[in-house]
């Protein structure tokens, strides 16, 4: 099922309902852009829903609400997020969001300022809880076939100045945060890593990215 947000003239795929939720299930509310929503894999390998299929098998029934469309930055997730219908408090909310904000000129400042009041939000989203919280890294899309076109050095240092904001927001504020960019970079030498479009990530690593945040996930859910 899909829900739809009108910003400005475009009509963005704001919400899916990646899962049914079944009763007795762990909520998941995956918040963020592209790479979230899965842009070019199959909604099944977008890694939310691969979140809540690795889950099932440690036993643990999960379903995913998703948040996110391609080329939101932090300011577009969060007038969405308040005008989406939640349901909350979640069992566990994961947040990866800024690519666009690096990609459209945002000021480490204004990223900052952004990013710290939706993770506020998500810690509220959470039931208050942030330990309940779980921020994913900016993948580097500076090593993709896509940035040769930019200036690949200053994305991925840029990128690394964005998830030292993000790292250190989220170890303040008491969230988990799991590190998922050395495995964007791994691209470069594996270009099965990356999507048909030469930007975004495959299901193959959508699939490492839940393996590294599996036990972290569990973790939480179990706080």
């Amino acid at each position: 099922m899909k829900c739809f947000l009108l910003i400005g003239s475009a009509l963005l795929s704001m919400m899916p309902v990646a899962q049914a939720s079944a009763d007795n299930s762990m909520r998941i509310l995956a918040l963020g852009d592209s790479y979230t929503i899965g842009e070019s894999v199959a909604v099944e390998s977008r890694w939310p829903l691969q979140l809540v299929d690795a889950l099932s098998r440690k036993e643990v029934k999960a379903s995913a609400e998703i948040i996110a469309a391609t080329g939101w930055t932090t300011l577009n997730l969060e007038r969405a997020v308040e005008s989406a219908p939640l349901n909350i408090p979640y069992d566990l909310v994961t947040l990866l969001i800024g690519v666009n904000d690096q990609f459209q000129g945002k000021s480490a400042n204004s990223y900052v300022n952004n990013f710290k009041r939706l993770l506020q939000s998500s810690i509220q989203y959470a039931g208050g809880d942030a330990n309940k919280v779980v921020v994913l890294s900016i993948p580097d899309y500076g090593i993709t076939p896509f940035a040769r076109r930019y200036n690949p050095t200053r994305i991925s240092r840029e990128l690394d100045q964005f998830n030292a904001i993000n790292k250190e927001l989220s170890l303040q504020l008491g969230a988990y945060y799991v590190d998922i960019t050395p495995i964007s970079r791994e691209a470069i030498n594996d270009v099965a890593l990356l999507a048909n479009d030469g930007l975004h990530p495959s299901a193959k690593m959508y699939k490492q990215w839940v393996d590294k945040a599996l036990p972290v996930v569990l973790t939480a859910l179990k706080k």
